[in-house]
């Protein structure tokens, strides 16, 4: 049930962003402000604490947002949460907005896994053929795993491209076995 709801304020998050054109600056606000909630127990007291009052608790989202520099749409929905006592959703609700956004803005994430670290133009390159393979903008994450031997493995989805020369060493033995 909470991926339900989380998906619902995720959405409307999204739906704000996209509307003032800021879908880049609000996933950057919301991450500083869950980054600064989750570190802070006075601030998760305050927030979530039923003795302390709205308006007490509007007035430290104002002053917090004013110092954080938030976008207008981060304080609103940090209001609203409040307000509907979820703020302990919001590393799920944060979540949920990244996959909500990068499906809207067309955006495909991107596990790869090399043997070795890949250069700047390598990942570059790399970037650019999986875009032109799937037909979205690919945000890559990149990580090493030294088993691969070489070459690399991509995730996107459920989808998995295994390049890696583990990878067709078993293929070629399962066919010398098969002979």
């Amino acid at each position: 049930m909470n991926g339900a709801v989380s998906s619902r304020y995720a959405a409307a998050l999204a739906d704000a962003a996209l509307d003032q054109k800021n879908a880049e600056g609000v996933k950057r606000d919301l991450a500083a402000f869950v980054d600064a909630f989750f570190s802070s127990t006075d601030l998760r007291n305050v927030l979530e604490s039923p003795a302390v009052g709205n308006d007490a608790k509007r007035n430290v989202i104002e002053k917090i947002a004013a110092r954080m520099d938030l976008s207008p749409a981060v304080r609103n929905f940090v209001y609203l949460l409040v307000d509907h006592r979820r703020t302990e959703l919001l590393r799920e609700i944060q979540q949920a907005f990244h996959v909500e956004l990068n499906t809207r803005l067309g955006i495909a994430e991107a596990e790869v896994t090399s043997a070795r670290e890949l250069s700047a133009e390598e990942r570059k390159r790399l970037t650019a053929a999986l875009e032109q393979r799937t037909g979205k903008k690919i945000e890559a994450r990149f990580r090493e795993d030294q088993s691969l031997v070489g070459g690399a493995v991509v995730r996107i989805g459920s989808t998995v491209y295994d390049g890696s020369v583990r990878e067709q060493l078993m293929r070629l033995r399962e066919q010398l076995e098969a002979e």
